[in-house]
């Protein structure tokens, strides 16, 4: 019996070929998977890598719910179209805070993996509020309501809580200011000073919608104009010893 002829008896026989298939599969994913458990490692620790503040983490939150991850993906692959349309491609420490990551399974709507500072807070609010009226083809739906939506971050102190359950490093000092950070962050005319010491430089901190009282739409916008901001790869140089 020629190697044909047996895999002819597979196709005929539903039972067979779903065996194989799944042993198949088990052995591939085994494969790739198992390895992982014995490296020290599986994460290159980036230099500038640091978790949400509570406004982004709040803001992250937003994106989930209203769905953004299922037409927008967070993940640059390394082919020479994408690192030239978005920039430098994704790497692994970048979605270490991340749960769940937000890669994305395709793109109705470009990355944004590295969509922070490209745009400023003004378009960002214009392109939720009526997005065909800064790309008229687009088929994204409006999300002018998130400005109308207050959050008092009564519950940002569990939320950072949580995340330090699954291994986001948020230090008890970060969760017993979750609420002062989340409220200073987008009113520059209060002490934001223990917020940078927290979590550094990079945290922007401005009244995000240009409106009183902070709203989804300040969270949204903050989140989304911290993608892809933190690593500065004009310096990065990957570890080749990994």
């Amino acid at each position: 019996m020629s190697i044909l002829d047996k895999h002819g008896v597979l196709e005929r026989n539903a039972t067979l070929l779903l065996i194989f298939s799944f042993l198949v599969v088990t052995i591939g994913g085994l494969v790739q998977i198992v390895p992982l458990f014995y490296l020290e490692n599986t994460i290159e620790d980036v230099e500038g890598m640091r978790p949400y503040t509570p406004l982004e983490l709040a803001g992250r939150d937003i994106y989930v719910r209203e769905g953004c991850y299922v037409c927008h993906s967070q993940m640059i692959r390394p082919m020479r179209d994408e690192v030239e349309r978005y920039g430098h491609y994704s790497l692994a420490a970048e979605s270490q805070y991340d749960h769940p990551f937000q890669w994305g399974s395709k793109r109705t709507g470009p990355d944004l993996a590295r969509v922070g500072g490209r745009y400023s807070d003004e378009w960002h609010i214009d392109h939720l509020t009526d997005p065909q009226s800064v790309v008229p083809e687009s088929v994204m739906p409006k999300y002018g309501f998130l400005d109308a939506r207050l959050i008092d971050g009564e519950h940002v102190q569990d939320l950072l809580k949580t995340h330090r359950m699954v291994g986001v490093p948020y230090t008890d000092e970060m969760i017993e200011n979750a609420w002062s950070d989340f409220t200073v962050q987008a009113d520059p005319d209060k002490d934001y000073d223990g917020l940078l010491e927290r979590y550094g430089d990079t945290v922007n901190v401005r009244n995000f919608d240009r409106r009183p009282g902070i709203t989804e739409m300040d969270a949204l916008v903050a989140y989304l104009q911290m993608l892809g901001t933190l690593v500065d790869f004009s310096t990065f140089t990957p570890d080749a010893s990994r």
